[in-house]
C-alpha cells in the first residue's frame, strides 16, 4: 500500500487580519499536529464523520469545476472512489484552534489528487507560491466562505512563509530554535483557550470595524508599523525590538480586537502588559483556539500562567 504524504498544521506568528490590508505576515510549519488520509473498511464514527466531510468537499469541487468557479484542475473522480472506498483524512490537528486543519486538507488533497500539480520543493518559484495560493484559496473556501490560500500552502509547502503583500510571498529561513538552555531563556507558547472558534463570524466582525475611518487608520498605521517591526526584529534575532514592538501590538489588540479574545483571557493579557512577563496575541481568527504568548523569561511566564495549558513552540 502507499504511504500517503504527511501534512503538518501551521501557525501565524505575525500577521492575523493585518495580511488582509497588506501588512506583513509570517507563518510557520508546526509539526505537534499533523494529518494524512488513510483507508479503512470498518470505520468508527470519528472516520465516518471525516469521510462525510470529504464528500461535501468533493462535491464543493465537482460544482466548481462544472460551472467554472474552480481554476484548479482536480481528478474528482478518483477523490470520489476513494471516498466510496472508504477514505478519511487522519489528522491529530484540532478544528477550530487556528493552526491549520482545513488548512492541512486541503493541502493534501491538492498532493493527492491535483492535475498537472506544483510540486513542494526548496527552491519553489515566486509565480509557482502566486499559483499555489491561488488555488488553495479557491479550494480553502469550501470551508472558511474566503480563503488567503496561505495556510493551505504553508502546510504544502512545509517552510516558513513571509508576506509581504498579496503579489509577493516567498520561503523565508527563521533563527534556529535555540536549546532548552539558561542562554535561551526566551519562548514562543501556546495556551488553549478550551473552546474551538470560528474564522467566518470573526473575519465579519473585522470587516464591519473596518468600515469605521479610526479603525481602518488604527490598522494602516499603528497595527501595520508594530507588526511589520515584530516580523522583521524576529527574522534578525534581535530580540529588544521584538519585545518593544510586541508589547504595543499586544496592547493595541486587546484594545481593538476584544471580540476576538476568548473572555476568560481578558485578565491574563493585562496581566502580560502589567507585569511585563509574557505579551499575548491572537494565533489565527481568534474567538477560541489557542493564543501566542511571547516571553523573555519562560519560567516566570510559566509561573503566572500555572493555572493554564502551555505549551512551548520556539526557544527565543
Amino acid at each position: 500500500m502507499i504511504k500517503e504524504a504527511l501534512f503538518y498544521s501551521k501557525i501565524l506568528l505575525f500577521g492575523e487580519y493585518g495580511i488582509i490590508q497588506d501588512s506583513m505576515g509570517l507563518s510557520i510549519p508546526y509539526r505537534a499536529f499533523r494529518g494524512e488520509f488513510k483507508f479503512t473498511e470498518e470505520p468508527n464514527e470519528e472516520q465516518k464523520k471525516s469521510t462525510a466531510s470529504l464528500k461535501k468537499f468533493a462535491q464543493y469541487i465537482r460544482e466548481g469545476l462544472t460551472t467554472g468557479t474552480l481554476k484548479c484542475k482536480i481528478d474528482v473522480d478518483s477523490f470520489d472512489r476513494d471516498i466510496d472506498n472508504g477514505v478519511y483524512f487522519d489528522s491529530t490537528i484540532p478544528q477550530g484552534f487556528g493552526v491549520g486543519s482545513s488548512g492541512a486538507l486541503v493541502a493534501a488533497v491538492y498532493d493527492k489528487y491535483a492535475v498537472n500539480k506544483i510540486d513542494s520543493r526548496e527552491n519553489i518559484a515566486k509565480n509557482d507560491i502566486l499559483e499555489l495560493k491561488r488555488v488553495f484559496g479557491e479550494l480553502e473556501a469550501h470551508f472558511h466562505g474566503k480563503s488567503s490560500g496561505i495556510d493551505p500552502l504553508i502546510c504544502y509547502l512545509k517552510l516558513p512563509i513571509l508576506i509581504k503583500s498579496k503579489s509577493e510571498l516567498g520561503t523565508v529561513g527563521i533563527p534556529d530554535s535555540k536549546p532548552d538552555t539558561p542562554q535561551g531563556s526566551g519562548a514562543i507558547f501556546l495556551l488553549n483557550s478550551g473552546q474551538p472558534g470560528e474564522t467566518q463570524p470573526m473575519v465579519n466582525i473585522f470587516m464591519e470595524r473596518m468600515k469605521n475611518e479610526g479603525f481602518r487608520n488604527m490598522i494602516k498605521k499603528e497595527f501595520k508599523k508594530y507588526n511589520d517591526e515584530c516580523i522583521k526584529a524576529f527574522l534578525n534575532g534581535d530580540s529588544k525590538p521584538l519585545f518593544k514592538n510586541l508589547k504595543s501590538l499586544s496592547s493595541l489588540i486587546l484594545d481593538n480586537f476584544k471580540p476576538m479574545i476568548p473572555k476568560s483571557f481578558h485578565s491574563l493579557w493585562e496581566k502580560g502588559l502589567e507585569s511585563n512577563a509574557y505579551y499575548l496575541k491572537l494565533c489565527g481568527s481568534g474567538g477560541g483556539g489557542f493564543v501566542l504568548g511571547f516571553t523573555e523569561d519562560l519560567e516566570k511566564a510559566q509561573s503566572l500562567l500555572k493555572d493554564h495549558e502551555l505549551e512551548v513552540i520556539y526557544r527565543l
